[in-house]
């Protein structure tokens, strides 16, 4: 039965709230613009769901797996200041240009899956590959999470740990004693939970807080920041792209799965019907534009497949409703300011439990696969991608170019996948 157009906007919110606090997370962590990565969510989804014939009920919000390489491209890794603080024009320059090349590779994946079958190309990532590398990715994170969650000035504060650890029980019981529509809350619900904490602990000023979110643009693209920020030209570095645009060998992978999840959710086969090359082509596009305006890469949102699960509504336009939402959020600056004020304990609480999400979706990874540890070949692939991933920082490589211990671990773990054979004896 059709729906009124004002229940599908109901609808289309709900799955806005879904996605508002994870989309919004990236950029509050790396120091990007959360207005404009609200606006980047929201035209990615309304151009992914162009070129998928709009079938596929998908919303494309802020990619966690390129935080630790925004941050590094940007230079901000600092515990003392906030981070929207030390962005720079130049640097943030160069995060268009590796973007838009990160954009561009799923584009090429597309076109290659398109040209010679997906069952080719999925040789070269094998679970073994994809489950440590997810894996690794979320390690990584986990000391910025901590040391935001943790640290005053660099010190360990009890305040902020007290604060951090009420933040993560609140997404505990929410995530874990809760049901229905409160049940797909959990960040929304524990941000605004760690906001109230701050006041007594002394780690908030309302009055200086409200300050800052008042004095925000109306409109955020009237803010001269937000503006520069906006229409900066890209600039395409090498030290840049070899930071940002391997991890997409990795999330290729990721929206594979989670084409394949919303698909069997919704009792469709998209892999075949658009196509996933269609879906990564739709991806691809999405990120490549929000690295031409200074977004975070987009993702395919598990957090809106849950949506679709809980509610058995699957129609692609209210994903659509959604994105419009999103845009008009981002539009105005008050909400913006809101987010980029978020206290450091607040986020880093967050970040623990997402962070370590990221990691347990690598183990499912290996578990769903059943990946046998027991075979010499596996356990020696995903021990070097574990170490080299973990223990390397970067590799300078030249004067101007490094390469990350991610970066380093993929090629060690796809090399090995390769050339080592299958049935390797024990």
């Amino acid at each position: 039965m059709e729906q009124s157009f004002s229940k599908k906007c109901l609808l289309g919110m709900q799955h806005v709230l879904a996605m508002f606090g994870a989309t919004c997370l990236v950029p509050m962590l790396t120091g990007l613009n959360a207005s404009i990565a609200l606006i980047c969510a929201g035209v990615g989804t309304l151009i992914f769901h162009l070129i998928t014939k709009r079938k596929v009920p998908v919303f494309l919000g802020s990619s966690f797996a390129f935080i630790a390489a925004i941050q590094y491209v940007l230079q901000t890794d600092q515990m003392d200041a906030p981070l929207n603080s030390m962005i720079t024009l130049d640097n943030l320059a160069k995060l268009k240009g590796a973007l838009i090349v990160a954009g561009l590779i799923y584009m090429l994946f597309a076109l290659l899956i398109r040209i010679i079958g997906y069952e080719k190309v999925t040789k070269i990532l094998p679970p073994i590959v994809t489950g440590p590398m997810i894996i690794v990715i979320g390690l990584r994170l986990s000391s910025t999470a901590v040391g935001n969650a943790m640290y005053e000035n660099g010190a360990f504060s009890l305040r902020a740990a007290a604060v951090a650890f009420l933040v993560v029980l609140t997404i505990i019981c929410i995530s874990v004693f809760t049901t229905g529509f409160i049940n797909l809350m959990p960040i929304l619900i524990s941000l605004i939970v760690g906001y109230i904490l701050c006041i007594p602990f002394g780690i908030l000023d309302p009055s200086e807080w409200w300050d800052k979110v008042s004095s925000a643009s109306f409109i955020s693209l009237t803010d001269g920041w937000t503006r520069e920020q906006f229409f900066v030209m890209p600039k395409f570095d090498i030290n840049a792209i070899l930071a940002i645009a391997p991890i997409s060998i990795v999330t290729i992978i990721e929206h594979v799965g989670d084409i394949t999840t919303n698909g069997a959710v919704v009792g469709q086969n998209f892999i075949a019907d658009p196509g996933v090359h269609r879906t990564l082509l739709g991806d691809g596009v999405a990120t490549a534009l929000a690295g031409c305006f200074g977004g975070p890469a987009n993702t395919t949102y598990g957090e809106n497949t849950g949506v679709l699960a809980v509610t058995k509504n699957y129609n692609p336009a209210i994903l659509r409703i959604a994105a419009c939402f999103a845009i008009i959020l981002g539009i105005f600056g008050n909400i913006g300011a809101v987010i980029q004020n978020v206290p450091l304990p607040v986020s880093g609480g967050i970040s623990i439990v997402l962070f370590g999400m990221i990691a347990s979706v690598g183990v499912r990874i290996l578990i769903n696969n059943t990946v046998d540890f027991s075979n010499s070949r596996n356990l020696m692939i995903a021990s070097l991608i574990f170490v080299l991933g973990i223990g390397i920082d970067s590799i300078q490589i030249t004067k101007t170019v490094t390469i990350s211990g991610l970066a380093v671990a993929a090629i060690f773990g796809i090399v090995f996948a390769i050339v080592l054979p299958e049935k390797l004896s024990n």
